[in-house]
């Protein structure tokens, strides 16, 4: 693949992973209002079992075709880690601020270029580490440790983010054989079968409006996982994967709209340290071959 065939991709990469962090920030205004009400575990369950019924047209059209992988056992690793942070991520919506629930959620780029090199062997450039640096410094001042950043909710977010990020460059290993499509159709699969079990205890009936929260938030997550895998098929994890703290970005504009929740002088510092992390994963910043770290 020649140069401009790579930025080519890389630019497309940006692109989907941008719309993805978009359509996670509306999702979190869904969840939002809908943890009002509705407790995380129906909320975990609407989400998963919400995208098996946007796949029916896939199945119907492709048949077993559809379904069929050798990567089942991959399938099922991504869709353990995956839930484990989604239990996490959605408490964390319910309990903080959006903005600040969105920055220990995508604090995941911080991992994962390590994530990615420990695992899928990828190098790291000296771009890579300092967007990974500037960003974890952008959380930092955003968070603010002496409000709480070692709190219970706060722990349970950067857990959360962890384990995102150990899901994202699992997502990349499965981008090599398997569609984007297949990918979120086994992830809410095998996540509506595990956390339907927990429903047996909490299920009771739905109110119209938590109804339209909680299927809308499945139908905009389901979407934007597929925007997500098709990034991280055209390019490397850990090269793109600062582009997802536009979702904490996004989540303080809602934030102030919905809830008039009003940034600090400390975290407008964060949000232009995260930018500067989003900036330098450009295609112009990603020329950069030197010091790289093989494994």
């Amino acid at each position: 693949m020649n140069d401009h065939q790579t930025n080519r991709n890389l630019v497309l990469a940006i692109g989907c992973l941008t719309t993805s962090a978009l359509l996670f920030s509306v999702m979190g205004i869904c969840i939002r209002y809908a943890s009002h009400t509705v407790d995380n575990y129906t909320i975990v369950f609407f989400r998963n079992v919400v995208g098996l019924f946007l796949f029916l047209p896939f199945i119907f059209k492709q048949g077993t075709e559809f379904v069929k992988t050798e990567k089942l056992w991959m399938h099922t690793w991504r869709s353990i880690v995956g839930l484990a942070a989604m239990y996490g991520f959605f408490y964390a919506i319910a309990h903080l601020k959006l903005s600040n629930a969105m920055v220990f959620t995508y604090s995941s780029p911080i991992f994962i270029p390590l994530i990615a090199w420990l695992f899928l062997k990828e190098k790291i450039t000296t771009s890579m580490l300092c967007a990974a640096a500037l960003g974890f410094i952008g959380v930092f001042c955003v968070a603010k440790p002496d409000q709480g950043l070692l709190n219970w909710v706060s722990v349970v977010g950067i857990a959360s983010s962890l384990l995102a990020s150990i899901a994202f460059v699992t997502v990349r290993a499965l981008t090599q054989t398997e569609p984007p499509e297949r990918i979120v159709f086994y992830f809410c699969f095998i996540g509506s079968l595990l956390s339907i079990i927990p429903m047996f205890w909490v299920w009771r009936p739905y109110h119209l409006q938590e109804l339209i929260f909680l299927i809308s938030a499945g139908i905009l997550a389901n979407i934007s996982q597929i925007f997500m895998s098709h990034a991280y098929r055209l390019a490397p994890a850990g090269q793109i994967a600062p582009v997802n703290y536009m979702a904490i970005i996004f989540a303080g504009i809602w934030g102030f709209l919905l809830w008039k929740e009003v940034p600090d002088f400390y975290s407008v510092i964060g949000f232009g340290f995260i930018l500067l992390a989003i900036i330098l994963c450009s295609p112009l910043t990603q020329k950069d071959k030197k010091w790289r770290f093989k494994r």
